[in-house]
């Protein structure tokens, strides 16, 4: 694990996280399966000064994507900070989140919102299971609209709120079970009752960073393909000088 870390053991502060820990914020959302017996997915957390936005990977983590991992740490108050995700072997990553909360509160010696912490793990329990049905593209973009509108839901009846989600789902062609709807209603509830103006900003910020993050992939990419035009362009033509020569 510190080796996929790229960190040498002993040059970073080491905590550890049971699984009575992960319990206390997991019991009731995630299948006991998935809980187990042991707390097995590590994590490697740097804080970054503010603005710098979040930049997380994972490796042998089969349930939770770094999307995932990445709003839910916004939904518990963490918006700048690099962060591995790392198992041994393949394991559903679901201790990770409980470990990144307990080294970012070690780290920066502020406490986070308990509410806070306790809705971002439903958040993230919440995309993981929808995301086995419909993808984790479609789930994370699903809440994240969601996010944003919570100033609109706190005002609307269950009902009205259902609607509003089959509303959402079908703008990414997705069609969503009543349990999967009740699944986001209740979420959404619960996210209604922390700084729904604060959330909504700070979402916003992840999507510009993870744009901004797309973009400049495209330009790298572009520019390869540049490069990799030229490069064949030049090949072909000392293939051709060569030819010229030996016939």
């Amino acid at each position: 694990v510190y080796a996929s870390f790229g960190v040498e053991r002993g040059s970073v502060t080491e905590l550890r996280v049971t699984n009575a820990d992960e319990r206390k914020y997991l019991e009731g959302y995630v299948d006991e399966s998935l809980i187990g017996t042991h707390s097995i997915s590590c994590v490697y957390i740097e804080a970054l000064s503010e603005g710098k936005g979040l930049d997380v990977t994972v490796k042998n983590i089969t349930w939770c994507t770094p999307d995932m991992y990445m709003n839910a740490m916004v939904t518990a108050g963490i918006t700048d900070a690099n962060v591995r995700i790392v198992a041994p072997f393949n394991v559903s990553g679901t201790a990770a989140l409980t470990g990144i909360y307990k080294a970012y509160e070690d780290i920066t010696g502020k406490k986070l919102d308990d509410n806070a912490k306790l809705v971002g793990t439903q958040e993230l329990t919440v995309t993981a299971e929808l995301a086995d049905e419909i993808g984790s593209a479609d789930s994370t973009a699903i809440v994240n609209q969601l996010k944003l509108i919570l100033d609109q839901t706190k005002d609307m009846t269950d009902d009205q709120l259902r609607e509003e989600i089959k509303k959402i789902a079908a703008e990414y062609d997705v069609s969503l079970t009543d349990s999967q709807i009740d699944s986001l209603v209740s979420l959404c509830r619960s996210m209604e009752k922390l700084d729904t103006a604060a959330l909504k900003e700070k979402v916003e910020q992840v999507q510009k960073y993870l744009k901004d993050i797309v973009s400049k992939q495209g330009e790298i990419k572009q520019f390869l393909s540049s490069v990799a035009d030229t490069v064949t362009e030049f090949v072909n033509k000392v293939v051709s000088f060569i030819r010229g020569i030996f016939g």
